[in-house]
């Protein structure tokens, strides 16, 4: 490859921070507030134009329920769906075969909320600010570069969390990481989209008056007589599109009900092949999942009932990555970990959604669910041999496997919130994160509402 001698320059310091979150999506939000208090200086860098990430794409948030139907995600994350709620932007946790739960989010209303929660706590949010690399001085992260339209700058802290989804941080800091499956694969990304004027209640009809003709995927039909409902199937139907020469790159149809009763989101487009830390693939994922979307909607017009007169009213506002970098922390979270509710004396949160694999090089998905929930332990969140810093969301330390299921936005948003009560409680104590009293994390999650089993 051809390169360039960059020359040497002097970097002006933006601000020194005590807590550092870089990434803004559901993990960055929690661990900010998390980590706000204490007189701390708490500043969170988001590439967007807004905060919420994933919570922003139009997917519901799945597994706040565990298999058993109680409620294992509660904490930060579950005050968070309370002001949705409140503004009636959220529905209820409502059960759900396959995913555990189903909860229904305005995409909007989490972008205002979240910056609220911002504010009230009096951290200090950067939009427009890209991550460009990790500053460490020997075995220690000391802060950030980013760049944004002001130029190159460093943000100095005593502690990063890295909430990026793609372990960016924790890669420039030299830690460990890994993609994918043993060939590298990773699981497809979806880019969401939603239509409106749909009659849900004709979708609804066919689907618990005619089970033979539209075919579920192990979903009862009284998971559709009411309520929001995610329908997962309708494999007929898409195999009659195929011979008539329509293009779906999925064997299932997935459709989400919204808040609106005229309103579906769909979850059907699949790229194979994308990597969200190769800007020319994400580029390849975003444009042929644009493509995507109008031969699906063209499927659900012809083939599926009450989609007759519906259109396409919005496009999320990026591809919704399922799968790319994750860290090789203190200890890596298994698939075996999981199926076996696996219980850890340092857990720091309870999880309950099963493995669920889209497939690298597509075809039909792999689920294996536990027979309750399991543990995630807080060394999920320390990188090997670099201090100052903590990783939360999808990127912490699981196998290909284990982020399988790890990697909703509901268990995302209770890793960020231990992770930012971590980074809090160790600055309070004058140690590194990796030193902290893990039972006194604990005891501060159970006391703020977080459920511990």
């Amino acid at each position: 490859m051809k390169t360039i001698k960059e020359p040497a320059r002097d970097i002006p310091v933006r601000a020194e921070a005590d807590v550092l979150v870089v990434g803004g999506g559901p993990a960055g939000i929690m661990a900010a507030e998390a980590a706000a208090g204490d007189g701390l200086r708490v500043m969170l860098v988001e590439s967007r134009g807004f905060l919420g990430g994933n919570l922003t794409i139009g997917l519901p948030i799945l597994g706040f329920l565990g298999r058993k139907g109680n409620q294992i995600i509660e904490g930060s994350a579950q005050r968070f769906i309370d002001r949705l709620r409140a503004r009636g932007a959220a529905s209820e946790h409502r059960p759900c075969k396959n995913h555990m739960s189903l909860t229904i989010i305005d995409e909007e209303e989490v972008k205002r909320t979240a910056l609220e929660i911002m504010e009230e706590k009096g951290v200090e949010v950067l939009l427009y600010t890209f991550f460009a690399d990790a500053i460490r001085e020997g075995d220690a992260v000391k802060g950030v570069v980013v760049e944004s339209k002001a130029g190159r700058e460093a943000i100095l802290a005593k502690t990063v969390i890295d909430c990026t989804g793609d372990g960016d941080v924790a890669f420039r800091a030299g830690v460990e990481c890994r993609k994918g499956d043993a060939e590298g694969g990773m699981q497809p990304p979806t880019l969401m989209f939603c239509m409106k004027g749909v009659d849900v209640q004709r979708l609804r009809d066919a689907i618990v008056g005619h089970p033979d003709v539209y075919d579920m995927d192990v979903m009862p039909p009284e998971q559709f007589r009411t309520g929001k409902f995610i329908t997962v199937g309708l494999r007929t139907q898409i195999r009659q599109a195929q011979a008539a020469g329509y293009r779906i790159p999925v064997a299932r149809t997935i459709l989400i009900t919204g808040l609106a009763d005229d309103e579906i989101w769909v979850n059907m487009t699949r790229v194979s092949g994308v990597d969200s830390t190769r800007p020319e693939s994400y580029t390849y994922g975003e444009i042929e999942g644009r493509k995507q979307i109008y031969e699906i909607a063209r499927y659900l017009r012809e083939f599926v009932p009450g989609f007759a007169d519906a259109r396409i009213e919005k496009v999320a506002p990026f591809m919704g990555i399922r799968e790319s970098r994750v860290i090789v922390g203190r200890y890596v979270l298994t698939a075996e970990d999981i199926i076996a509710c696996r219980r850890f004396g340092d857990a720091i949160a309870v999880a309950g959604y099963p493995v669920d694999i889209h497939h690298a090089k597509g075809g039909d998905c792999t689920m294996h669910f536990c027979d309750d929930s399991y543990d995630i332990p807080y060394r999920c969140l320390l990188p090997e041999r670099v201090a100052g810093l903590l990783v939360a969301g999808r990127c912490s330390s699981m196998n290909h496997e284990a982020m399988a299921s790890t990697r909703v936005m509901s268990t995302c948003m209770a890793l960020g919130e231990a992770a930012g009560r971590a980074a809090r409680l160790a600055l309070k104590a004058g140690v590194q994160p990796a030193d902290l009293d893990v039972e006194a994390l604990r005891a501060e999650l159970r006391a703020t509402g977080a459920y511990l089993g």
